[in-house]
């Protein structure tokens, strides 16, 4: 009936004492965070308010000072006044369960309040995710945990450590004035990336032992590198151990599983043991010489597969071995440390020289069988390491690797291959794309450009070549439509609806898709369309490479390419370039008409304005071979293939060029014309559905009239 339990429930109940943990040397080992951690003895030694409260973003490390500490008031490692002392990690969840009645939760924490009075500062409760305490308690109807520890963190008759992410420190402990005074604030601040190696190389042996292998400093220094760079959204150290951890994880699976030579071996001596199965019912003679063939290769197999089976079983029971004798060395290193700590220096003896040395010896006799393996991984790798960091971003793997620099210096040829007719565009961009990736331009900004020129000259197309060429894939693009962006409020699409408004749940157009993607071309098409607002608010993505969207999230733009399209000054293009000597003074004026259009501020954060040349004629034609490669690609999947003359790409191009569209009319024509006739004929089975097609220019095609005319051709016919 009552709110009182039967059995008072003691602080054990409801935490996890970490100093017998790391007593049990069961914590990871802390790297660097010296100051912090010196900053959080010096405020728990204090008269007063000796509560310390760290306050980072997740995975920074708070909770690993915290280990810290421990580890080393188990070594006493601290000032006396904490010598001796327990750190008890609270769980608020544990508090709260189970406290249905009323009053319940309010005496299980005066209980835990009264049991650290009673230890006199020998009892450091840590609460990690210190901002519930303000909602603790809150549906029994009855105090808040902040509300009940208040007037004892004030007097200092108990040492509390809180732990908190910066939104959540500014969202609820702010708010409550009284709760904050009663912390001494200690910011953590993200590790850097040499930071990170050594924290890395220091947890390397846990995680070696833990998975059997070994991992190389190449990975470890390639695992910081590349978390930094490529994997948004989270922080440092804890993204890179994520990452070897999984790399480890990926290695360890491919241990127990059969090589591809081994696996190849198997389907193959599988198959053939099924044909053999079903020839030796037959009888004719014919089937019988295929027996012996069958017999004959099977045994071949087999005495392929058989060393290879025995050697990779064996290999298995060394690794098996390995981690066991790790294992054993594990234990022993805690017996050491045990007798250390109690002073016994015959058992440090005993067990150093003694036991210790035995175990290492057989552990570097068997890792020295095993350099010659080649059935099973031993090592995690840089290649390792790419591999899960393409996966979990979605990168192509050769972009993470060296062959980055390959792909920069091919980058002008493929961008060439792609864009025809614009030399000039093509220079400029592919320079700036490889002064920026090789780490020569600004750091922390993307390269952004802005293409000018009359429509169909390849402003479009040159973004989705660079999508493909830096980034795998023509979809590594996010294209924006300017022309919807013309009112004030429009800014809310690009970056989210602000808290209270309708659509705040959803995200911003353009802050989740690069959030979800970071290495992407942004495109922004037609952007002269666009309200100012627009433009204003994207001042910090250009010159910082971040922006804020309504969630209040900071999304990373240094990893991608910006883009912007318009029309500007298109038709003084096309009126210039009637004579060429009006090429160069072409592209001034429309840099004049650009600055006239925009602030100065937006435009001297562009990297590059680069004017687009009119196509020719002579351009078209190349172009129109290109569009012959892309129809033939959507046709691959029916088996079907066109072929066109010379002189059918000459019909096309006098027909569809217009200088003032460009490139558009073309593709517009082929689709309509040549694509829809063809499609017609196939379907009244006026031409086989597979095969190759010829395309030809005829003066008397259908109805005497001048036109194309298309021919099925023979597998040994050529054109």
């Amino acid at each position: 009936m009552g709110g009182t339990e039967s059995k008072p429930k003691k602080i054990e109940d409801f935490s996890v004492d970490l100093t017998a943990v790391a007593g049990a040397n069961k914590l990871m080992p802390v790297i660097g965070r010296d100051e912090e951690t010196a900053r959080v003895i010096k405020t728990l030694c204090r008269r007063n308010k000796n509560n310390p409260c760290l306050v980072g973003d997740p995975g920074v490390g708070k909770t690993a000072i915290v280990e810290g500490l421990a580890q080393r008031i188990v070594a006493s490692e601290v000032p006396d006044m904490l010598k001796g002392a327990k750190i008890m990690s609270l769980n608020m969840g544990d508090v709260v369960a189970g406290a249905s009645s009323r009053g319940d939760f309010e005496e299980r924490l005066k209980n835990i309040i009264k049991e650290a009075k009673e230890s006199e500062g020998k009892t450091i409760l840590f609460i990690d995710e210190m901002h519930m305490l303000l909602a603790a308690g809150a549906g029994s109807g009855g105090m808040t945990a902040a509300n009940i520890l208040k007037p004892e963190l004030a007097r200092g008759e108990i040492k509390v450590i809180g732990a908190t992410t910066l939104d959540e420190y500014r969202t609820y402990v702010e708010k409550d004035p009284a709760l904050e005074r009663r912390f001494q604030k200690i910011l953590v601040n993200e590790p850097s990336v040499k930071d990170t190696v050594n924290i890395l190389r220091g947890l390397k042996a846990k995680y070696e032992a833990y998975h059997g292998l070994s991992i190389a400093d190449k990975a470890i220094q390639l695992a910081a590198e590349l978390s930094a760079r490529y994997i948004q959204g989270r922080y440092l150290p804890d993204k890179a151990i994520d990452l070897i951890d999984e790399a480890c994880s990926n290695v360890r699976v491919m241990q127990d599983s059969k090589n591809e030579e081994m696996a190849l071996l198997e389907q193959k001596k599988i198959r053939l043991e099924v044909e053999a199965a079903a020839l030796g019912k037959e009888r004719d003679r014919a089937s019988k010489e295929r027996l012996k063939e069958v017999m004959r290769e099977l045994q071949e197999v087999l005495d392929k597969y058989k060393p290879l089976e025995g050697e990779f079983e064996r290999e298995k029971q060394r690794r098996k071995d390995l981690a066991e004798l790790e294992r054993q060395r594990g234990e022993l290193a805690k017996s050491v440390k045990a007798a250390r700590a109690t002073n016994n220096q015959s058992a440090v003896y005993a067990y150093s020289y003694g036991a210790m040395h035995d175990l290492s010896e057989r552990i570097e006799d068997l890792k020295e069988q095993g350099q010659d393996t080649r059935l099973i991984s031993q090592e995690v790798g840089p290649e390792e390491i790419a591999g899960v960091v393409s996966r979990w971003t979605g990168v192509p793997i050769t972009r993470l690797t060296t062959e980055e620099r390959e792909r920069l210096l091919n980058l002008k040829q493929e961008l060439h291959r792609r864009l025809v007719g614009q030399d000039e565009a093509v220079s400029l961009v592919a320079d700036a794309v490889m002064k920026s990736r090789a780490g020569f331009a600004q750091e922390d900004r993307p390269s952004s450009f802005m293409f000018l020129g009359p429509t169909g000259c390849g402003k479009t197309e040159l973004a989705k070549a660079l999508a493909e060429t830096m980034f795998g894939e023509e979809k590594y693009m996010v294209r924006l439509d300017m022309g919807e962006y013309t009112d004030r409020n429009s800014v809310y699409r690009l970056i989210g609806a602000p808290p209270g408004f309708p659509g705040h749940d959803e995200g911003g157009q353009l802050t989740e898709a690069v959030r979800r993607q970071p290495y992407t071309v942004v495109l922004f098409d037609e952007c002269e369309k666009a309200d100012e607002a627009v433009f204003n608010t994207l001042l910090s993505l250009l010159d910082d490479g971040r922006m804020t969207d309504g969630k209040g999230r900071t999304v990373s733009f240094v990893n991608t390419i910006i883009v912007f399209t318009s029309n500007i000054g298109a038709q003084l293009v096309l009126d210039f370039h009637k004579n060429e000597k009006g090429a160069a003074l072409a592209k001034q004026k429309v840099v004049e008409e650009v600055k006239k259009k925009f602030k100065p501020e937006f435009v001297n954060r562009i990297d590059a304005l680069i004017v687009f040349e009119p196509l020719q004629q002579k351009h078209i034609l190349s172009i129109a071979r290109l569009l012959e490669k892309s129809i033939n690609q959507r046709l691959l999947s029916r088996g079907l293939r066109i072929k066109m003359t010379d002189a059918a790409l000459e019909y096309v191009v006098s027909r569809a060029y217009e200088p003032e569209y460009g490139a558009r009319p073309l593709r517009r024509w082929l689709e309509l014309n040549m694509v829809t006739e063809l499609s017609r004929r196939v379907l009244a089975k006026m031409l086989p559905e597979q095969g190759t097609i010829r395309v030809d220019h005829s003066k008397n095609a259908d109805g005497g009239k001048e036109g194309l005319v298309y021919q099925a051709l023979l597998d040994e016919e050529e054109l």
